[in-house]
Formats: structure tokens, C-alpha cells, sequence
């Protein structure tokens, strides 16, 4: 469908751009000689013909450069080269077959002019050259539907491993130390307490200090 296309804009491209750039080139030519004969000149004048080569631009542009299909510029080169070739075997043939005395708007469209000139030859040879073109022979890549998107890095699930694979290779793991809660330091309770001294006739062992150095009771010095 697509040659289709390509083939129908490739026959109304050719006529269209073959009238706009006759347009353009004789109001561009009649507008300097004009300047040139009463010299001044106004630069508003070429706003017209400027208009009319621009959009013969684009129109080229469109069929040479997109990649739709060959046969667009295959055929609108063809038709702009043939004048031109047909002037190397019948000139007169030719010039008499192209029609002198249409207007457009009042203005006079001599479509002699891109012939005589060789615009009309230089234009084909270049659409024809946009066939060679590898990629307008190839189709358009199409986006590729219903692929869901690869499950991110966490998503991943788990390595599993066999029962002859455990414990993993590798060295042991590191153990970390055993650290004691901190306390207030007081004993536990299930902790047993060292007993009181006894106390030993009506003397209590705390009520005065321990005398060191003491000498027994029987002691001649303490007579």
C-alpha cells in the first residue's frame, strides 16, 4: 500500500513542482531585470516568486527524503528528466509540445523556461538518485507488542541450592562475641552471703576497734 502512495505522490508532485518553479523563476528574473533597468529596487517584490520556489522546495524535499517508498521519487525524477532528454533527439518536437501561452493569476507561466535552463534536468537526476537510497527500500521498524519488561534486580528470586551444596563454599562465617548485659552490680538474688560474726559473751565484736599485737590474757604484763 504503501508503493501505492508513494507512486500517486510521485505523478502530482512532478506537474506541481515543474509550475511552481516556472513561477518563481520568471517573477524572480522580470523583478531584477526590472531593478536593474530603473536603478532602484524594492525587496517586496521577491516575496512572490520566493514564495512560489519555497514551497516547489518542500513539496521535492517530501518526496526525496522520506522513507516511504522508491517509487515516489523513481517517478517524479522520470517525468522531470524526459523533457530534457527529449531535447537531444527532437528539440523542436519538445518545445513545440510544452504549451507557451497559460497564466496563472494573470501572470504569464512560460513552462519552457525550467526546460531551456536545465532546472527541470538537474531536479530529476537528484529524485532519481534518492531511489539508490538502501533504507527507503526498507520498511519501518515496527514496535514489538505484548513483551513484558524484565523483572528488576530485587524481583529476582533466591538462588536455591542443592543438599550437597550446604554448607556453602567459602570460609566460615565470622563469629561475633558474646557480650554481657550491663548491670548495676548488685548480686543476684540465688546468690549466697557470706554469715555474720558471732558474738561472744556480752562484748560486741563491733564495739571497739580490732587490737592488733594483742598479748594473751595469762601474760605477766598485764598484771
Amino acid at each position: 500500500m504503501r508503493h501505492l502512495w508513494s507512486f500517486l505522490a510521485g505523478l502530482v508532485v512532478a506537474p506541481i513542482t515543474w509550475v511552481l518553479l516556472t513561477l518563481g523563476q520568471d517573477g524572480s528574473g522580470r523583478t531584477v531585470d526590472r531593478w536593474v533597468e530603473i536603478g532602484t529596487y524594492n525587496t517586496a517584490n521577491l516575496i512572490e516568486p520566493a514564495v512560489y520556489l519555497g514551497v516547489a522546495g518542500i513539496l521535492l524535499g517530501l518526496v526525496g527524503t522520506l522513507r516511504t517508498s522508491p517509487l515516489g521519487p523513481l517517478v517524479a525524477g522520470l517525468l522531470l528528466v524526459t523533457p530534457y532528454v527529449g531535447m537531444f533527439i527532437a528539440p523542436f518536437t519538445v518545445l513545440d509540445r510544452i504549451p507557451s501561452d497559460w497564466k496563472v493569476l494573470g501572470d504569464p507561466l512560460p513552462l519552457r523556461q525550467p526546460v531551456q535552463n536545465g532546472t527541470l534536468f538537474l531536479i530529476g537526476v537528484m529524485l532519481l538518485m534518492a531511489v539508490f537510497s538502501v533504507r527507503r527500500w526498507r520498511r519501518w521498524p515496527q514496535p514489538v507488542t505484548g513483551v513484558e519488561p524484565a523483572p528488576a534486580d530485587y524481583d529476582a528470586p533466591p538462588p536455591s541450592y542443592a543438599t550437597s551444596d550446604w554448607p556453602p563454599a567459602g570460609p566460615p562465617a565470622r563469629s561475633e562475641p558474646d557480650t554481657e548485659p550491663l548491670t548495676l552490680g548488685y548480686p543476684e538474688l540465688d546468690t549466697p552471703t557470706e554469715p555474720l560474726p558471732r558474738r561472744t559473751g556480752t562484748e560486741s565484736p563491733w564495739s571497739a576497734p580490732p587490737r592488733y599485737g594483742a598479748k594473751p590474757e595469762n601474760s605477766t604484763d598485764n598484771r
